[in-house]
């Protein structure tokens, strides 16, 4: 598949002035709650131990027995503190910048007293440096505090461009014509059938088109395919063979918008249209337990299909992790005459 194939036309809008947030508007300049912040948190403070460590060690294995000691007495304080920081969030939101970074760093201190004492009931130390674990704990949180803050202010230019590569990437010119010429054939022989492909088409356009929020719910989205589909249907007809296998209950699944229907176009572009006797389309989503599966596949010709630049693949993935991290997985891959797009993404 070429670029233009993929990547539609740039739109000529006009700027609209954006309101302001109020002032007094809650803002949370850091968010603990997302299973990539405790990873990368954990990382960062075992890290800092094991550099630590290496100050007071005499050889291999008294570094390691010294990493231990003090893991023992870090990481519950960390999960400790992690747990306080989500569970006050809202709570967080409501106050000042200044009083929202010292409270996290006071909290960051009480974790570290709080990992010191348990250190302390094993009996393992003469000293107990409880001093030097709350102000340890303080320095480690303020660090963590701050590589939070720098990654939300990172989100938002990506957010802005990922917001200006939906409205680039979604409708292609020749799609266009091509559903126009439809309608132009069906007009004066099944009039009602060009006038509901056209409000699909007017339907599709004004999702890609207006202001998308940062995510939409999956059940919009497989509403949106749907209608695509249907547009490609009247052009295809028997060729273009469509079977849908939805859970209702994955419905609610979060999704960046508008990143479903060119997985579906994709499905069409490579699968049915280089295709004399078209191709299976398939659409499948999965509820389990806390985690939602989407799929996508489609038949290729002669276990082939058409080769492109995965320009629309790529906006995908980098979408999906922008909204998920690392609870959102995506996988693609062809087999077996088989090309497969699989997505999971947290409930």
């Amino acid at each position: 598949m070429n670029d233009n194939q993929i990547l539609s036309t740039f739109q000529d809008l006009t700027p609209r002035e954006v309101p302001a947030s109020p002032a007094s508007a809650p803002v949370l300049v850091f968010d603990a709650c997302h299973i990539g912040v405790v990873l990368r948190a954990v990382l960062f403070v075992e890290v800092s131990l094991a550099v630590a460590s290496m100050y007071g060690a005499s050889s291999l294995w008294d570094w390691v027995a010294r990493l231990a000691l003090v893991t023992g007495a870090a990481l519950p304080g960390t999960l400790a503190w992690l747990l306080s920081a989500c569970i006050a969030k809202r709570w967080l939101a409501g106050k000042p910048k200044a009083v929202q970074y010292g409270l996290a760093v006071g909290l960051g201190g009480i974790a570290g007293g709080y990992g010191c004492g348990l250190l302390a009931l094993t009996g393992l130390l003469e000293r107990v440096p409880w001093v030097a674990s709350v102000f340890s704990g303080a320095l480690l949180s303020s660090l963590l505090v701050a590589a939070l803050v720098m990654r939300a202010k990172s989100r938002t230019p990506a957010d802005t461009a990922a917001r200006l590569a939906e409205l680039q990437s979604r409708i292609r010119p020749h799609f266009l014509f091509n559903t126009l010429n439809s309608a132009i054939a069906l007009v004066r022989a099944e009039p009602a059938k060009a006038e509901a492909l056209l409000e699909d088409l007017s339907d599709l356009f004004r999702h890609a088109l207006k202001d998308a929020s940062s995510a939409v719910s999956l059940g919009e989205e497989l509403t949106l395919a749907q209608r695509y589909l249907a547009i490609e249907q009247v052009r295809f007809g028997d060729r273009l063979r469509v079977q849908w296998d939805l859970d209702p209950l994955a419905d609610a699944a979060r999704l960046p918008p508008l990143i479903l229907q060119p997985l579906v176009e994709n499905a069409v572009c490579h699968g049915v249209e280089p295709s004399p006797t078209g191709a299976d389309v398939k659409i499948s989503t999965r509820c389990k337990g806390s985690v939602v599966l989407i799929k996508v596949t489609n038949t290729v010709p002669a276990g082939q299909g058409a080769h492109g630049h995965g320009l629309a693949l790529r906006n995908v993935q980098e979408r999906l992790a922008l909204l998920h991290d690392v609870q959102g997985q995506f996988k693609s891959g062809l087999k077996d005459g088989v090309y497969q797009v699989r997505m999971e993404v947290p409930l």
